[in-house]
Order: C-alpha cells, then sequence, then structure tokens
C-alpha cells in the first residue's frame, strides 16, 4: 500500500521537479533572479521525492480500489504543499496558508488567486502559476483511469473495451493521456499565436484552456483578446477541454471504434448548439455575441474567464451551465451532461409507464448500444445529491464566515465546480488573500471535494448501497 503511494506520487513530483528545472532555466535566460532560489528548493524536494517512483511494485499485487482512493486524495493535498515552495519563498511575502491556497487552486484547475495584480508578478512566477494547472490536469486524467473500475460500464466504454485494466493497459492508456494532452497543449499554444498572442501569453493561456483552469498572465483578459475574431476563436479553443481529451484520438483513429466511443461528445456537441441557438435568439440583446460565446464557452468548460463587458445579468444561467458541466474525461468538472440526460430520460420514461403502462420503456438511449441498469440511475441521482449537500455546507460554512448568502452560494457552485470567480458571475471583487483563515481552509477543502467527489463518495456510496 505504502509503495504504491510512493509510487504513484512519485510520477508528478518528477514532473514538479522537470518544471521547477525549466522555470530556473527560463529565470536565468531573461535574468529574472528575484525568485530563482524558490524554484532550486522545489526542484530538490522534488526530485528527492520524484526517486519514490523508483520503488518497484510486484504488478500481482492487487490495489484495492479504497487504497486507489485514498492515494487520489493524498495527492491533492500533498503535492501542493511543494508546489507552493516558490510562491512562499518569493519577494511577496505571502502567508504560507495563502501559497497554500494559491497551489492548491492551480491544482484543482479552480483559479482563486491571492494576487491582486498579475501584471506587477515576476514572470517565472506567473509562468509557475499556468504550469500547476497543467500538472494537475493530467492528475485528474490519471486518477479517472486510476479508479476505472468504480465507473459505469456506460462511461468506461467512452474509454475502452476492456472491463478491467491489468497493469500493461494502465501503462498503456496512461502513456496515451500524456502523449495527448502535450500534443493539445502543443496545438493550443500554436493556434493562439495565429491570432496574434505574444508567446508569453499564448503559452500560459495554452495550459489554462488544456487543464480548465482559471489563471491568466495579465489582469484583464480584454487586453489579450482585444476583437470579436479573438474572442470566437478563443472561444472554440476552449472547447477542447470540454470535449473528451479522446475525441480527436478517436476521429483520427476511426477503425474499429463504435458508436459508444463518440456517444458522449455528440450529446455534448448537441447541448452546445442548442445553448449558442437560444442564446443567440434570446440573449443577444446588444448585438455582442462574440462575447455571449465566449461566456457560453467559458462555462460549459468550467474556465470561468470572462470579458469586462460580460452580461451579469445571465449569472444564474451561467452558473447552471457550469453546474452541468463537460465530458467525463476531460479536464473539466460539473455533474456532467451525460448523467443529467440519462436522468431525464429515465425520469420521462417512468411517468409515461404509468400513463401508457401496456407500453414497453427500455432505458437504453441514443447514439449508444448500452442499457444503463437501474443501479446506475440510481448512483446518478445520488451524484446530484451529493452536490446538492455539499452546496448546502459550503454556503453555510462561508455564511457563518461573513459572506453574504447570495455571495457564498454562487463562490459555493463555482468552489464545488473548480471554476474561476469572474465578472460572469459577479464576484470578481473577491480578494482572497484578505479572506480570515476559516474561510481559506473551507475553500481549500470544498476545492479538493469539487476534483474527488465523483471518484471518491459515488464508490463509497457504492459499497454500502450496491453491494451486489
Amino acid at each position: 500500500m505504502n509503495k504504491f503511494i510512493l509510487n504513484y506520487l512519485g510520477i508528478f513530483f518528477s514532473l514538479v521537479a522537470i518544471l521547477s528545472f525549466l522555470n530556473i532555466v527560463y529565470s536565468y535566460y531573461f535574468n529574472l533572479y528575484l525568485n530563482i532560489d524558490a524554484y532550486f528548493y522545489t526542484l530538490i524536494i522534488s526530485a528527492v521525492l520524484a526517486f519514490c517512483s523508483l520503488i518497484k511494485i510486484r504488478s500481482d499485487v492487487k490495489i484495492s480500489i479504497y487504497h486507489k482512493i485514498i492515494t487520489v486524495i493524498l495527492g491533492y493535498f500533498l503535492i501542493p504543499s511543494v508546489i507552493s515552495i516558490p510562491f512562499y519563498f518569493s519577494i511577496y511575502n505571502v502567508s504560507f496558508l495563502s501559497c497554500y491556497f494559491e497551489s492548491i487552486s492551480g491544482f484543482t484547475s479552480t483559479g482563486y488567486t491571492i494576487f491582486n495584480n498579475i501584471n506587477h508578478i515576476d514572470q517565472s512566477l506567473i509562468i509557475w502559476r499556468s504550469t500547476t494547472q497543467w500538472i494537475g490536469g493530467i492528475y485528474f486524467l490519471f486518477s479517472i483511469l486510476l479508479l476505472i473500475d468504480m465507473f459505469e460500464d456506460s462511461l468506461k466504454k467512452s474509454l475502452t473495451n476492456f472491463i478491467s485494466f491489468n497493469y500493461s493497459e494502465i501503462f498503456k492508456q496512461y502513456f496515451k493521456v500524456f502523449l495527448l494532452y502535450s500534443i493539445l497543449t502543443f496545438i493550443l499554444f500554436i493556434l493562439l499565436k495565429l491570432i496574434n498572442l505574444r508567446t508569453f501569453d499564448s503559452f500560459n493561456i495554452s495550459m489554462t484552456i488544456i487543464s480548465s483552469g482559471g489563471f491568466l498572465p495579465t489582469n484583464n483578459i480584454k487586453s489579450i483578446i482585444n476583437s470579436d475574431f479573438k474572442e470566437i476563436v478563443f472561444s472554440i479553443l476552449m472547447l477542447f477541454s470540454y470535449f473528451s481529451l479522446f475525441l480527436f484520438y478517436n476521429i483520427l483513429f476511426l477503425k474499429n471504434k463504435t458508436i459508444n466511443f463518440f456517444s458522449e461528445d455528440i450529446y455534448l456537441a448537441i447541448y452546445f448548439t442548442l445553448l449558442v441557438t437560444i442564446f443567440f435568439i434570446f440573449f443577444n440583446f446588444n448585438y455582442n455575441f462574440s462575447t455571449l460565446l465566449f461566456s457560453i464557452s467559458s462555462s460549459v468548460s468550467n474556465i470561468g474567464i470572462s470579458l469586462d463587458n460580460s452580461n451579469i445579468n445571465l449569472s444564474f444561467i451561467f452558473l447552471i451551465i457550469v453546474i452541468i458541466g463537460g465530458s467525463f474525461f476531460s479536464t473539466s468538472s460539473g455533474i456532467r451532461l451525460i448523467k443529467i440526460y440519462f436522468l431525464f430520460k429515465y425520469s420521462i420514461n417512468q411517468i409515461l409507464s404509468y400513463s401508457k403502462p401496456n407500453y414497453i420503456y427500455t432505458n437504453k438511449f441514443y447514439f449508444t448500444d448500452t442499457i444503463v441498469e437501474q443501479k446506475e440511475i440510481n448512483k446518478y441521482f445520488l451524484s446530484v445529491l451529493i452536490f446538492v449537500f455539499s452546496l448546502f455546507l459550503i454556503t453555510s460554512f462561508l455564511t457563518i464566515f461573513g459572506f453574504a448568502f447570495d455571495e457564498a452560494f454562487k463562490l459555493g457552485i463555482l468552489t464545488l465546480m473548480n471554476t474561476v470567480n469572474s465578472s460572469m458571475y459577479g464576484l470578481e471583487n473577491i480578494d482572497f488573500n484578505q479572506l480570515n483563515n476559516q474561510s481559506k481552509f473551507i475553500i481549500i477543502l470544498f476545492m479538493v471535494i469539487g476534483r474527488v467527489e465523483l471518484l471518491t463518495i459515488l464508490i463509497i456510496i457504492k459499497k454500502f448501497l450496491f453491494k451486489n
């Protein structure tokens, strides 16, 4: 058990070591010496911890799903503690709790920041903020693969035809995910360069988009995305973290692929098209459709960044979109559209079965040959209840610690959905650095819960309620 934890987390400490080394090289090359010692500390500590990945574990050792869950949760708390070192030893005199808050926010791809003026931050530290999101995004995807056995067949078949992964298949899928994640990041970087963004901004934003993060290299995204054309292109690029990471791979290697591999992405495409159509017809009041498209794409992908002229009157609608979320195997959060659709379709079938008892209604859905079983529907319903209960808890805590109820409610949704606060939701003026320690602890806890909820609570519910 202990060897497995060290082996798994050691992989990501290796990534931290590599990225801290690259930051040192960048700092030397551009004569940015203000925070360079902090990256040396990070490199040494992460490199030492990375040696843990060299510990071999027997491939025939069976690691229980509960041990895997513990490993994932520990990673969300331990890896950011190393990532926070450059923030703590920087020249900006930030408390360790605030630094840890920043690193957790980046690692969970939430995007809350303790820095009020990004334009005054050292460029190497801006890059470090972006890389924390990138590492967190791939950690989330790897964790889904690690816990693949706990998911329903209807979701698993969008990834693989294997009923259960062995070590060889896990390694193969890990390598594929890392390669796809890196290639898509590079493609985003190139596309951002093609719309005339400077290299520094393109590099940072590409890591923000692919990880569904909220960190930006500037105070105001409008200073970078300063035309309607850029807004439209940027909106399309944000969909990279909305659809499944395997979508482009499955399209390129279409041979031997069944409809199951595309069913969720088809639903997501239909849903996004309906959203765009509805907003274009009913909410395009000031003929600022490019801004509306930007807000829609940012919300469905759980990135959350917005332009200054976003329509705050639509904040509740955007929050609903955030809650629904994107693809099961993407870096976005949310309850997931496909689960909500299955619940809705099942509920309609149940109502019709009482009104027309002579008809037979099955839980077979369009674009898939899989029949969703009753126990899976139960788990989908429980996931909604868990979200509601979690939202009630964080809203209550934040209200006790001084937030107004409406502000606590909105912030609770964004925290659980790992979406950055912005003008689109009317929360852009929150100063996280000035929050009391209790509020920071609560937000840290629920940022992690938002990332691991579906990976942990559902399996615990399955253990006690679905023993068969």
